[in-house]
C-alpha cells in the first residue's frame, strides 16, 4: 500500500474518533442532584413486658480467718433457696403464667463481708458469709395482668424486684413502619424544595439508612388518682422508635 493513502486513512480515522470521544465525555458529566436527609419518630404502645426479680439466701457469718464456709450450712442455704424458688414458680403458675414464660436463672454464689458486733475490748472486726442468689424473669404478654403478677411475686417473698422492661412482640413491623415514615418525609421535603426552586425531580439515584432503629422504653408511671387511692396503676408509656434516611434525586429544569 502506498504511504500517502495510508496516512490519509489514519488521519480520517482520528478525525472520526474525536467527535465520539467528545460525546462520551459529555454523557459522563454528572447531572445535578438533590440530596435530602430525613428522620422520623414512631411512638408505639408496648404489648409485652418482662418482670425481673431475685431470691437469695445467706449462710451464717464467720470470721475470715476461720475455715471455709461449713458445707452443711451452704447446703442448707441452697435447700432453702430451692424451696423458695419452687414456691415462687407455683405462685406464678397459679396466677396464670405458663411455665415457658418463667425463666429461672443460674445459681450464683458470692462472699459477703459484714461488720461484726462491736466489743469494747477489741477492734471492729469484719465477718464473712456466703450469699446464694437466683434471678427470675417472667414474660408477660397481657399487660392487664401485670399488677396481679407483681402481687404474686411479692406474696412469694422475693428479696428484690429489679424492675419491668417493656417490649414489642413484633419489632420488625414497628421498625418497618418507622422506616417508611422516614422515607415519606424525605420525599415530602424533596418535593417541597423542588417546587420552591422551580425544578423537577427525576429518578432516585441513592438511598441509604442514616440511623438504625433506637428503642427507648419509658418508665412506667402511676397516675395521681392511683396515688391518692393507694392502688397502683401501671402505665408503660410508649416505646420510641427512630429511623433516619438519606435519599438523592436527579433534578432537571
Amino acid at each position: 500500500m502506498p504511504l500517502i493513502p495510508f496516512r490519509c486513512l489514519l488521519l480520517g480515522g482520528l478525525l472520526t474518533a474525536i467527535p465520539l470521544m467528545g460525546a462520551t465525555v459529555q454523557a459522563d458529566e454528572p447531572r445535578a442532584r438533590l440530596n435530602v436527609q430525613a428522620e422520623a419518630q414512631l411512638d408505639v404502645v408496648p404489648d409485652r413486658a418482662t418482670l425481673s426479680a431475685r431470691l437469695w439466701e445467706r449462710t451464717p457469718a464467720i470470721a475470715p480467718h476461720d475455715e471455709d464456709t461449713d458445707p452443711d450450712a451452704l447446703r442448707q442455704a441452697r435447700d432453702r433457696l430451692e424451696e423458695r424458688a419452687a414456691a415462687l414458680i407455683r405462685e406464678l403458675e397459679e396466677a396464670g403464667v405458663e411455665r415457658d414464660d418463667i425463666n429461672a436463672g443460674s445459681l450464683s454464689v458470692q462472699p459477703e463481708y459484714v461488720p461484726a458486733p462491736r466489743r469494747s475490748d477489741s477492734d471492729h472486726e469484719m465477718l464473712m458469709r456466703t450469699r446464694l442468689d437466683r434471678p427470675f424473669q417472667v414474660r408477660v404478654d397481657d399487660l392487664e395482668r401485670l399488677p396481679r403478677l407483681l402481687d404474686a411475686l411479692t406474696a412469694a417473698g422475693v428479696n428484690a424486684m429489679d424492675g419491668i422492661s417493656y417490649d414489642l412482640a413484633d419489632r420488625d413491623a414497628a421498625t418497618d413502619e418507622a422506616l417508611v415514615k422516614a422515607l415519606e418525609k424525605a420525599r415530602h421535603k424533596a418535593e417541597l424544595m423542588a417546587r420552591a426552586m422551580g425544578v423537577s425531580l427525576g429518578a432516585v439515584t441513592n438511598i441509604s439508612e442514616t440511623r438504625s432503629p433506637i428503642y427507648a422504653p419509658r418508665m412506667m408511671a402511676m397516675s395521681a388518682d392511683a396515688r391518692e387511692s393507694g392502688q397502683a396503676e401501671y402505665r408503660p408509656g410508649t416505646i420510641v422508635i427512630e429511623a433516619g434516611v438519606s435519599v438523592s434525586w436527579e433534578i432537571g429544569n
